[in-house]
């Protein structure tokens, strides 16, 4: 653990160089209150309060930007360290790889929950501005926010995975950019496809919903949308999150991070300095 501590100390100290906490935190603050301040608009007619119908719109906001900005903070974690030539210098340390990896995740995550804990923070003060009443959907910002962070847990540790794999920085960038558009886009396009072409058939009623909640943000949004009052203010996977048990998403999101960080020890042992 001291070990692991210490590397997440001195990964932090990069962190702060390179500015990702600055450039996250100011990418969560301005999206958050936007929507904040144009997602309160239908709350009259959804008899709903202004908090609770911003989160529908913030669930929405971290689906994109979550995973985005922890691909872009791990996607050189190893490559980099490969390409500048200082991981046979750690390497040299009494330290495994592992303990290094759980280092830079534990640095990068806590990050990212900073980034989003500022973002979540500023919309819920714009929300309870406008209305009082908003602490009613203070229970689910806290939902929204650890989910979140979950969330980011598990694109962090597919971005090590591919760092690992690429073995350089250039490499490791285009396929965290590619694995963004494939997971977070093009996903949710092929299974809207397959839907129309199935037209209410097998795939509709028995693989869909499974499909959905593989997707770990398909999942973190299935499980955020399930328990919101505010529902019918989101659009596409609204209709979804009636029909797929939470419980289901919530262990989808929970595993993700094991899984992913796992296979990207596995990867990082196979580095050769």
């Amino acid at each position: 653990m001291t070990r692991i501590l210490a590397t997440a100390s001195a990964e932090a100290r990069i962190v702060l160089r390179n500015r990702w906490v600055a450039i996250a935190i100011a990418m969560m603050a301005v999206f958050s209150l936007v929507l904040s301040a144009t997602g309160s608009a239908p709350t009259g007619a959804l008899g709903a309060d202004p908090l609770s119908v911003t989160i529908a719109s913030l669930t929405s906001l971290a689906v994109y930007l979550v995973p985005l900005i922890a691909l872009l903070m791990s996607f050189d974690a190893i490559a980099g360290e490969v390409e500048r030539g200082t991981l046979p210098l750690v390497l040299t340390y009494p330290i495994r790889r592992s303990e290094i990896l759980l280092g830079k995740f534990t640095a990068h995550l806590a990050a990212l929950a900073l980034a989003v804990a500022v973002g979540y923070g500023l919309a819920a003060g714009a929300a309870f501005l406008s209305d009082a009443g908003s602490a009613a959907g203070l229970p689910a910002l806290l939902r929204l926010f650890w989910t979140s962070v979950l969330l980011g847990a598990a694109f962090l540790a597919i971005g090590y995975a591919l760092s690992a794999l690429a073995r350089r920085p250039g490499a490791a960038a285009g396929l965290v950019i590619g694995l963004w558009l494939v997971m977070i886009v093009l996903y949710d396009l092929s299974l809207l496809a397959a839907i129309v072409a199935d037209d209410g058939g097998w795939f509709t009623t028995d693989i869909f919903p499974w499909l959905l909640i593989a997707n770990p943000a398909d999942a973190f949004r299935l499980y955020n949308l399930a328990a919101s009052e505010a529902t019918a203010a989101a659009a596409g996977l609204g209709g979804a999150a009636a029909t797929i048990a939470p419980l289901h998403a919530l262990a989808s999101l929970l595993l993700w991070p094991l899984v992913a960080l796992t296979l990207a020890i596995l990867a990082f042992r196979k580095v050769t300095p």
